[in-house]
């Protein structure tokens, strides 16, 4: 080897794909610089998502957990290989995506970036007076006091005395809140238990419940609870955890209460299944614990402090606050546990949540807060070579802080790592080093790579994304009256101070400021939830892998009842999920063969080949088709298909114009709801509330997941409501959008404590004209740069 040749080692300086065909990937094959940003882009289900997630990630993922012993992946979550010929250089992957972080209520932004058991070292060393370990300071560990014998031999017991500090609140277990149960939302008690007296999901007398009940012995389950005893009725709500045995077999009878708050009451409410979600706002009022006001924390954890502080007033602070407290602190003895939490702070405030406090719950965090705090975890490591994949790291920043997040994703790479982003702005478009284009349409007329190489090459492709990559929204030579105001008075929610705004009535509302200014608190905390308002969130769709947006949308209701009359048959034969599915998969199309440890096979059914019906019933038609061939169209195709013709079904014509409206016009009736993007389950919900009765509609960040080329359809979309004699407020920071308001209306000045009023109000032009805000700085550069009106598709 000479001296100028190149080490073998410095060879895998790429990432090679060939033949990926996840979902509707066509033999597409890529070849990905190492130690490089790449962007991938294209229109919602282009297929971006398969390539990065569904291939990349997930075989990286996959050959990442076979190094572990097959004992060891018996815990694990079991990964099929994905559809892939050959899959060249890949590293670890880290996936920092938007997920919701933590379910569980005692997850709270503090605990899930570490932060939090770096405040218990800190006050376990420095607090005074000192009450204990670091654990004496975790709302999540409870105090323990135990006392027993031990003997060592034949020498005599020696008596023991075991004691845990905790600091977990002994009334709420670190919950924060307590919650009073209505107890005639539990049971009927003018009914006996076999005469149906409870009323909670699941509790059937049917069922393991009534067994348990009739042959516990603690009660009459014939006599109506009302003419229960005390003690029967002490027996039935409150007993503890108690062994039984049942004909036989080993039960655990506890009282129904115990049962609820453990089941229902101590899981994050919105993850619930609805039917459970509404039970439990039936029967539980939540309020703050009284004996620790809401810290989650024991009175000895509260009175240890430094500088006049304890943990839950240092965990309460605006974190860009907590960060100057915590540079105000000298002591050498824990200089680098200093150090490290400066660090971990300054990073919340860079990446522009210092707005954040650590004791809020993790849960309820929007989609890009919780992607940004998990990124906080990544940014202080000293791993190299590391493929960091990213799903629009951009979602719900303001442009002022687009340039903060494109800063610290070039940090990412430049410390030797691959930076992989999908992304739809082309702010972050701009600095990549290598680009990525699937198209050129969605759905089956996609999955292809239409480009790849530099920005300038994308700009000349004459690809989708290419053409408008340079699109700039012009204002509008004149704005809408408005009808009317919705008044809001003193609205103080989270960070507001006592806003007033009068909304106009009738017109096109854009709600804009930097990220945690207060937007979602004053339209949310004083708007969402009146009369004849219907709001669109970003709360995820819930479905399991038998929905699909004819299910969702409820389409599939006059469909089969289309069916049924056209054939003289039941409705619920044209149901998979019922009388019709085929008996071989259950309707499922696929059959699931578990393999242990081994990854999970699916294979088509043999049976229905697929199409999840049984036989029987494909012979009856509808317009020539059977019910599977309807589910295989694209919605484009099924808006001619009922809207004329023997076909012809109205109620299934209108939600299918709606799904069309927004965008969603090549998606398959019967396509499996976890197969699509966030972009498009976001939309699919707006078809949905579409068809709701009100005068007002409130949408968050409606352009999440938006191809540049799909603006203008939404833009439309959002005109013909208002033109339709609607109201529509949105929430939003695309510049576009903005530029297309009647109205706008912008929060700031900053974040957190220093936003919360009204920065200004009035037309897109006035705000360009003044500048006086960052939204108007921004606004006035956005359409200043290349003022032309936007391309149609």
């Amino acid at each position: 080897m000479t001296s100028t040749s190149k080490h073998a080692a410095d060879s895998h300086d790429l990432i090679r794909v060939q033949g990926a065909r996840e979902n509707n990937l066509k033999d597409v094959s890529v070849a990905l610089p190492k130690r490089r940003l790449t962007v991938f882009t294209g229109v919602s289900g282009s297929g971006k998502s398969s390539l990065v997630f569904g291939t990349i990630a997930a075989e990286s993922q996959r050959m990442i957990n076979e190094t572990y012993s097959a004992f060891v992946q018996g815990f694990m979550p079991t990964l099929s290989r994905p559809e892939v010929d050959v899959l060249d250089g890949l590293t670890t992957a880290i996936i920092v995506d938007q997920e919701r972080m933590g379910a569980d209520p005692r997850s709270t932004v503090g605990t899930a970036t570490d932060v939090n058991a770096m405040l218990r070292i800190l006050f376990s060393r420095l607090g005074k007076p000192y009450i204990g370990p670091p654990n004496a300071y975790s709302f999540n560990v409870p105090s323990v006091h135990a006392v027993g014998s031990f003997q060592k031999g034949s020498d005599k017991a020696e008596k023991v005395v075991f004691n845990r500090a905790g600091g977990m609140c002994p009334r709420c277990e670190g919950r924060g809140s307590v919650n009073d149960i209505d107890l005639s939302q539990l049971y009927d008690d003018t009914k006996s238990l076999n005469g149906g007296a409870l009323k909670i999901p699941g509790y059937s007398m049917d069922g393991w419940y009534g067994r348990i009940f009739r042959g516990c012995g603690y009660f009459d389950p014939d006599k109506p609870i009302r003419k229960f005893t005390k003690k029967e009725l002490h027996d039935l709500l409150h007993k503890e955890p108690t062994k039984i045995k049942v004909d036989g077999i080993n039960l655990t009878y506890a009282g129904l209460i115990p049962t609820i708050q453990k089941s229902y009451l101590s899981k994050d409410i919105d993850a619930l299944q609805p039917h459970i979600r509404a039970f439990v706002e039936r029967v539980a009022t939540f309020s703050t614990c009284p004996e620790c006001g809401g810290t989650r924390l024991s009175e000895g954890a509260r009175s240890s402090k430094i500088k006049g502080k304890n943990i839950a007033d240092a965990c309460a602070m605006q974190i860009s606050d907590l960060a100057a407290w915590v540079r105000g602190l000298e002591e050498p003895s824990v200089a680098p546990l200093l150090g490290a939490l400066r660090h971990t702070l300054d990073s919340f405030v860079e990446i522009g949540l210092g707005y954040l406090s650590l004791d809020r719950p993790s849960g309820t965090l929007s989609g890009g807060e919780a992607q940004r705090t998990k990124m906080i975890r990544h940014l202080g490591s000293s791993l190299t070579d590391v493929t960091y994949v990213f799903d629009e790291p951009t979602i719900g920043l303001h442009p002022h802080d687009i340039q903060r997040m494109n800063n610290l994703l070039l940090r990412l790479r430049d410390k030797g790592n691959t930076v992989l982003v999908v992304e739809h702005k082309p702010e972050t478009i701009a600095i990549a080093d290598h680009v990525v284009d699937l198209g050129p349409g969605a759905g089956t007329a996609g999955g292809e790579v239409v480009f790849q190489g530099t920005l300038d090459g994308l700009r000349a492709s004459g690809t989708l994304t290419g053409r408008h990559l340079s699109d700039r929204a012009s204002l509008k030579p004149s704005v809408r009256k408005p009808s009317g105001v919705l008044k809001v008075r003193g609205a103080h929610a989270h960070n507001l101070k006592n806003v007033d705004v009068d909304i106009p009535l009738g017109v096109l509302v854009v709600v804009t400021g930097v990220a945690g200014s207060g937007k979602s608190s004053l339209i949310h905390g004083s708007v969402s939830g009146r009369d004849g308002v219907v709001s669109i969130d970003q709360s995820a769709i819930h479905g399991s892998r038998r929905s699909n947006p004819a299910t969702y949308t409820d389409l599939l209701e006059p469909i089969r009842k289309a069916f049924a009359k056209a054939n003289g048959v039941k409705p619920a034969l044209f149901s998979a999920n019922s009388e019709g599915a085929c008996p071989t998969c259950n309707g499922a199309g696929v059959i699931y063969t578990d393999l242990g440890m081994m990854a999970g096979v699916s294979t088509v059914c043999e049976d229905c080949e697929g199409r999840r019906f049984q036989a029987s019933v494909l012979e009856y038609r509808l317009g020539g088709r059977h019910i599977a061939e309807v589910l295989d169209l694209s919605v484009e195709e099924a808006v001619g298909f009922f809207g004329a013709g023997e076909a012809r079904t109205p109620a299934a014509h209108a939600i299918l114009k709606r799904m069309a409206d927004v965008g969603l016009g090549y998606l398959r009736l019967g396509q499996p709801l976890p197969t699509l993007s966030g972009g498009e389950r976001q939309r699919l919900k707006l078809a949905t509330h579409m068809g709701a009765d009100g005068g007002v509609y409130v949408l968050d960040e409606p352009t999440t997941g938006l191809h540049l080329a799909d603006l203008q359809q939404l833009l439309g979309l959002l005109d013909r409501l208002v033109d339709a004699g609607k109201s529509v407020i949105v929430i939003e920071h695309h510049q576009a959008v903005m530029a297309h308001a009647d109205w706008i209306i912008d929060l700031g000045p900053g974040a957190g404590h220093d936003g919360g009023r009204i920065v200004f109000e009035g037309t897109p032009a006035d705000l360009v004209a003044a500048k006086s805000t960052l939204t108007g700085e921004h606004l006035a550069a956005f359409v200043g740069t290349r003022p032309k009106a936007a391309r149609s598709r």
